[in-house]
């Protein structure tokens, strides 16, 4: 993977803050985060790899790597990074960004957003969130965009479906059927446009909302479960289990 694409509608979800170290222990880690999309501000060189397609990592380089993405490190030795972790909302344009990027003149700027959000974290993290948005734009700017057309319309509606009926059954036909595609090139077209599959972003986006409406409406969790599409309690909570790390009660106590 040499471009990935992203949301930047509004400010995203910061899971995660801190500096990285690694190749103490071991001179290779692999990590994969289902849910959560990963910044990383290098220090070091090194090599990594993402879904397959090796890039070199230097000093002052910077990466965003998607949900769902296998990522290997190989290091020379003791490596440090700033890192965040994040939750990016389907919303606004998307974004075509390198994975890997010279950060050039931005690095002091971009260092600086990275620490400030680190230091925001846990007294205001409303401010850690603005500062990662911040950065994530100065990211995606970096480089001039990719010339793309847009969205190809039938993902576009493929989407808009999926949205308007995450409290029903959807499978990859349905959603092809309402897209006016065959399942198979809707599932190209999907796989292309967000580097995710039907099935994968269906999944996300129940839990998605789900996480939302356990933190700021008071519906019972069975209603909560209804409304997106997963009215089976025990297959609700082993979904949040896996895909946001909770369940759901304790979900809806965290605090924000």
């Amino acid at each position: 993977m040499r471009e990935t694409r992203i949301h930047l509608g509004e400010p995203p979800g910061v899971a995660a803050v801190g500096v990285g170290v690694h190749g103490v222990v071991s001179r290779t880690d692999v990590f994969r985060l289902p849910q959560l999309w990963q910044l990383h501000l290098y220090q070091y060189d090194a090599e990594l790899t993402v879904d397959g397609t090796a890039h070199s990592i230097r000093p002052g380089r910077v990466s965003l790597v998607p949900p769902g993405t296998t990522v290997r490190y190989r290091y020379q030795g003791r490596s440090e990074h700033l890192y965040a972790h994040l939750r990016v909302a389907p919303a606004g344009p998307f974004r075509t960004v390198p994975v890997v990027q010279d950060t050039g003149p931005e690095l002091p700027f971009l260092t600086g957003l990275l620490l400030q959000a680190m230091a925001s974290a846990t007294q205001t993290p409303e401010r850690a969130r603005a500062e990662i948005w911040t950065a994530l734009w100065r990211v995606a700017h970096l480089t001039p965009a990719t010339a793309h057309p847009g969205p190809h319309p039938a993902v576009t509606t493929a989407i808009a479906h999926i949205e308007a009926h995450l409290a029903a059954p959807l499978t990859v036909p349905d959603v092809a059927r309402a897209a006016g595609v065959s399942h198979n090139h809707l599932t190209r077209l999907f796989r292309a446009e967000t580097g995710d599959t039907v099935v994968g972003y269906i999944r996300r986006r129940r839990l998605d909302r789900a996480h939302h409406l356990l933190r700021a409406t008071t519906l019972s969790i069975p209603a909560v479960a209804a409304s997106v599409g997963i009215p089976d309690l025990q297959a609700f909570n082993k979904a949040c289990r896996r895909e946001l790390g909770a369940s759901p009660r304790a979900l809806r106590g965290a605090v924000a």
